[in-house]
C-alpha cells in the first residue's frame, strides 16, 4: 500500500508537470516558427542585396560603355575626315583645300577630346611647373624658369595629368652656364 501511495503521489506529480510543458512546448514551436520565418526574411534580403549589387554593377558598365561608344564615334567621324583629305591630296587638288581639311580634322578632333574630358595644359609664358612641364632644353632667351616654348602639348584628363609638355624653359645665364639639356 504504502508503496501503491508513493506511486499514485509520483503520478500525481507526472500529470501536473504535464500542462507547463505543454506550454513550454507551444512556446518552443512558436520561438522555432519566428526564427524560420526571420531566417527566410534574411535569406530573402540576401538575395535582394546580391541582386542590387549586380544591377549597380551592370549599370556602371553600360555607361561607361556608352560614354567611350560616344567617344568613338566622334572619333569615327575624325577618321572619315581624315580619310576625305587623303582622298582629295591623292587625286592632286589643291594644296589650299587640303590645309583647310586638315585644319577642319584638328578642330573636330580638339572638340572631341574636349567633351571627353580632356584639356590642353597652356604652357607657353607660363612659369615652369614639373607637375605639368617636361624640360627638355634651357634657353638663353625669356624669364628664369618660365616656358618659352612648347615642343609638344601637354593634356589633362579629368583633373589629372593625362601627359607632360614636352617644353623649352628661359633661364638666366650665369659664368659656366650655357646650354645644357636636362
Amino acid at each position: 500500500m504504502r508503496g501503491e501511495a508513493i506511486l499514485e503521489s509520483e503520478g500525481d506529480s507526472a500529470s501536473g508537470d504535464d500542462p507547463p510543458a505543454e506550454g513550454a512546448g507551444e512556446a518552443l514551436d512558436a520561438e522555432k516558427k519566428r526564427s524560420e520565418d526571420l531566417l527566410t526574411r534574411l535569406k530573402y534580403m540576401q538575395a535582394d542585396m546580391e541582386n542590387y549589387k549586380k544591377r549597380v554593377e551592370r549599370e556602371a558598365r553600360e555607361a561607361g560603355e556608352s560614354s567611350m561608344r560616344q567617344l568613338v564615334l566622334k572619333l569615327l567621324a575624325v577618321s572619315d575626315e581624315l580619310d576625305l583629305a587623303l582622298e582629295h591630296a591623292e587625286q592632286g587638288q589643291g594644296e589650299r583645300e587640303l590645309m583647310e581639311g586638315l585644319g577642319m580634322v584638328k578642330k573636330n578632333l580638339g572638340s572631341a577630346l574636349e567633351s571627353a574630358g580632356v584639356e590642353r595644359i597652356d604652357s607657353v609664358g607660363k612659369a615652369f611647373d614639373p607637375a605639368y612641364h617636361e624640360a627638355v632644353e634651357r634657353t638663353g632667351s625669356g624669364s628664369n624658369y618660365t616656358v618659352t616654348e612648347e615642343l609638344r602639348p601637354g593634356f589633362i584628363f579629368r583633373g589629372r595629368l593625362l601627359r607632360p609638355s614636352m617644353v623649352r624653359v628661359g633661364a638666366s645665364q650665369s659664368k659656366g652656364d650655357g646650354d645644357e639639356s636636362e
